[in-house]
């Protein structure tokens, strides 16, 4: 490597130990842990988002880590509002002259800061809109195209991407004086992995045991707290299937049997998303999950000392 890296980025499907080993890698590199989990910043959401807190105890020494329990249930968190608060604990660990260490398996979250583009949070405009509703999807292309700037193919895949891509691209056109720039970050990522049989197991054997460590009663805690069925099914995966089973729609074995079935295309779908970022040029050093997590370090501090 060219110079030494400014972060640490730990990354992977679910179920794979990311956490600790992170919080092992971070405390022999006198680091930080900020959370790249789009669910473990909800407050009172613990067992169904994987909130292992005594991951992040090494040797009887508490590893800080950050964005985790920062929001309330019920609000919608968003990769906006983690890139600005990435930015800001990324800086604050810096002054204090240790490592950040990025670790999380939302890959959107871990993308936007490799990437390095920064998000701006676009307010509405009704009477763009409004002006853009009258025109053909032909015509709103061309429009998109005049700004003659990078944007994702997909904006043009439909009349609501196109629409909110211009009111973008006209909001940064507009304030000239809206500071784009990035940090300057030199990072070494890793991902760690096991073979997809195993992963299976893994997941399921972890889904056993949060039920039994009551998964479903925190489930229900929330519902008593006055969310409804409907905010906590936008939660994921779990929630969905757990407020399904808690307010009658489906049996405890079905639950288990969807659950399962749904972690396990979606540790699949995670995989294909930092397959995809692999192939868009970010560099992932990939550590099989199975070794004794002294070996899996030595081979993350080999990597980082190149």
């Amino acid at each position: 490597m060219l110079s030494s890296p400014n972060l640490i980025v730990v990354t992977g499907p679910t179920a794979t130990g990311k956490t600790a080993f992170a919080a092992h890698l971070a405390y022999r590199l006198n680091g930080e842990i900020i959370s790249a989990d789009s669910r473990q910043v909800y407050r009172g959401m613990d067992l169904a988002t994987g909130k292992d807190i005594s991951d992040y105890i090494v040797e009887g020494q508490n590893i800080p880590f950050h964005l985790v329990d920062i929001m309330d249930p019920g609000y919608e968190y968003n990769v906006f509002e983690f890139q600005q608060d990435f930015l800001n604990t990324y800086q604050k660990i810096k002054s204090g002259n240790k490592i950040p260490v990025l670790c999380g398996g939302t890959g959107m979250y871990v993308e936007s800061v490799l990437k390095g583009y920064k998000l701006i949070q676009v307010p509405q405009s009704k009477s763009l809109r409004s002006e853009l509703s009258e025109k053909s999807t032909d015509a709103l292309i061309r429009i998109l195209e005049s700004f003659k700037v990078p944007h994702n193919k997909t904006d043009t895949s439909d009349r609501k991407r196109l629409v909110k891509a211009i009111e973008i691209q006209t909001y940064y056109r507009d304030h000239p004086e809206i500071d784009m720039d990035f940090p300057k970050i030199t990072s070494v990522t890793f991902g760690i992995y096991f073979e997809r049989q195993v992963i299976r197991q893994r997941i399921t054997e972890r889904l056993r045991a949060r039920l039994d460590a009551g998964m479903a009663e925190e489930v229900r805690a929330l519902l008593g707290k006055g969310l409804t069925p409907d905010q906590l099914k936008f939660y994921g995966l779990e929630y969905r299937y757990l407020t399904q089973y808690i307010i009658g729609e489906i049996k405890y074995e079905e639950m288990f049997r969807l659950l399962n079935t749904a972690i396990h295309q979606f540790a699949k779908r995670q995989m294909t998303w930092f397959r995809r970022m692999e192939k868009q040029g970010i560099k992932i050093h990939w550590i099989k999950g199975d070794l004794p997590m002294e070996e899996k370090i030595a081979v993350a501090l080999a990597q980082i000392k190149q």
